[in-house]
């Protein structure tokens, strides 16, 4: 019987809400039975915040590595030194030290295969930045120290929506020098692959905005959806992907249009992220899509507003680590079937009657392109 997955989880900016969210998270009576939860972080921090949020029937189990985590306990694996002072509130240069030592364990145990996943809390980019860590957040990290040439790709999720971005953590007055046809056709192309491997669609759907308001007027307030923007969603449609737009970004998530994709890529961060956390609220994922293993956390900050108040929900945290969970069994599913390049055919003779599908040059039955047409029609 193969051993529960091991879940990876940094501890975040012991200042913020990350101890709440992870120790809430894991209070959930299932979560040992789904997972081995292996926290990078300090036990006597982990200790101090199941006392502080009343988890009194918690039992946190001190490990010298991920590798000696035992099923059905949450493991704290030391990160090293001495554990900091905790400053509620307040980023800290020793609570972004203490961040970033627990990120490199995790990353260094996700490497080694200790762990299998990684779910990693909020930390404060004010107090990491430096020498140590001289990247705009996790997704850059994880990409340049263990992506093996990998791009990554952060997509934002819950159950109704997938939302992918052209360009993160670009200042606004650097957003459209960003978009280019080589970074747009990037994007399509690793929601797609990231579609089909990691949530399981076949054939999926793929919304594309508009940089521009009104996806640029036919060139009146912009250029790029005529220049850029539109003949990549053709060369991608050519390709066989099935990408649409562009589409203007007020309208397409104020009529609900979004419900009628499988995901969307949108230019840049606050064009897809506002409306996502809107529509998401508590039930957000943050994943990072395209490298060699599965990341995930919630799609929220540090909240030093409420840190350490026992205000923060779990929710986010919780349906990170689930998420990570479905993901990573999801992709062993595609890797598995992929590996076999051999199609299977049906061998039985149909019913006497029975009416077979007509075949187009791609092997697909025509009826399912025909209504994709007509879909498509709508």
């Amino acid at each position: 019987m193969a051993r529960p997955i091991r879940v990876g989880i940094t501890h975040g900016d012991i200042n913020g809400v990350g101890y709440e969210v992870i120790l809430k998270a894991l209070a959930d009576e299932k979560m040992l039975e789904l997972c081995t939860p292996v926290i990078f972080g300090y036990h006597s921090i982990a200790e101090k915040a199941r006392r502080q949020f009343g988890l009194e029937d918690q039992r946190l189990y001190k490990s010298g590595s991920a590798g000696q985590a035992q099923d059905g306990r949450i493991s704290v694996v030391e990160v090293g030194g001495t554990a900091p002072e905790v400053v509620p509130g307040e980023p800290t240069e020793d609570s972004g030290k203490a961040a970033v030592a627990a990120l490199e364990a995790a990353t260094a145990a996700l490497e080694e295969g200790t762990v299998d996943v990684l779910v990693t809390a909020p930390i404060s980019k004010e107090a990491v930045h430096g020498e140590a860590f001289d990247f705009p957040g996790h997704t850059e990290y994880l990409e340049a120290k263990i992506g093996h040439g990998a791009k990554a790709r952060m997509i934002l999720f819950d159950d109704n929506v997938r939302v992918a971005l052209v360009s993160t953590h670009l200042p606004i007055s650097k957003v459209a020098q960003g978009v280019t046809k080589e970074s747009v056709e990037a994007a399509i192309v690793s929601l797609d692959d990231s579609l089909r491997r990691d949530f399981g669609i076949p054939r999926p759907r793929i919304a594309v905005l508009s940089l521009n308001p009104h996806a640029g007027d036919g060139g009146v307030i912009g250029t790029e959806e005529k220049d850029i923007i539109e003949p990549v969603i053709s060369a991608c449609r050519e390709k066989g992907i099935l990408s649409f737009g562009p589409f203007a970004a007020d309208g397409f998530f104020g009529m609900g249009d979004y419900r009628k994709f499988d995901g969307i890529v949108a230019m840049y961060h606050d064009q897809g992220l506002a409306p996502f956390k809107t529509l998401a609220g508590e039930r957000g994922v943050n994943f990072t899509a395209g490298l060699p293993f599965v990341r995930t956390s919630p799609d929220h900050g540090t909240a030093f507003g409420i840190a350490w108040k026992d205000q923060a929900d779990a929710t986010s945290m919780r349906e990170a680590i689930y998420a990570a969970l479905d993901i990573f069994r999801r992709r062993n599913i595609f890797e598995e079937a992929s590996s076999n390049p051999l199609k299977k055919y049906v061998t039985e003779k149909p019913e006497r009657g029975e009416r077979q599908p007509r075949k187009e040059k791609g092997g697909k039955p025509q009826e399912e392109e025909d209504n994709l047409n007509e879909q498509t029609a709508e």
